[in-house]
């Protein structure tokens, strides 16, 4: 029996089946801009830039961030994802895998949506039991659920907001 290392104890890193299904799904991401928050190991978003997207990883433990340094050419940012993401550009990828006990979705994608360029895509990954739909603010609709064990990868596409109070169409 292998020991958990210290500090550790939380990390749940995506399996291969659910990276190599989430890529299959994405297809090209060339050239994209991907953010992965949860950074964790940096598996996915190493993946993404690998395959050529431009990559900002978020991760709140400084030693799982310092590792992901000497592997990316991306940004890096270390701290809670609720308080870095507000000083972030946009994306067109964004990529969230919080802890299976986490309890801010509603805020997380708000905060998302702001992030999104027009059309993006917001995937996250999350314990089956969690129905994220409730959560979902307007401008993100579920455009697909795919479950792979006790994982589901939720993805979100960003929509055209018709902000026209008056009912005239442009």
């Amino acid at each position: 029996m292998s020991k958990k290392r210290k500090g550790f104890k939380d990390l749940k890193p995506t399996t291969g089946l659910v990276k190599n299904a989430l890529f299959n799904i994405l297809g090209n991401v060339s050239g994209l801009d991907f953010l992965d928050l949860f950074a964790g190991t940096g598996q996915i978003g190493l993946e993404a830039e690998r395959r050529g997207a431009n990559v900002t990883f978020v991760e709140i433990h400084k030693k799982r961030l310092e590792d992901i340094r000497k592997r990316t050419k991306g940004k890096t940012y270390l701290g809670d994802v609720l308080k870095v993401l507000p000083r972030l550009g946009s994306y067109d990828i964004i990529f969230a895998d919080p802890p299976y006990s986490y309890d801010k979705y509603k805020e997380l994608l708000r905060l998302s949506l702001e992030h999104l360029n027009e059309g993006g895509l917001l995937i996250v990954e999350h314990f089956k039991k969690v129905d994220l739909k409730p959560f979902t603010p307007k401008g993100l609709e579920v455009e697909e659920e795919r479950t792979y064990g006790d994982t589901v990868l939720t993805f979100f596409r960003k929509v055209e907001r018709n902000d026209n109070l008056n009912g005239d169409w442009i």
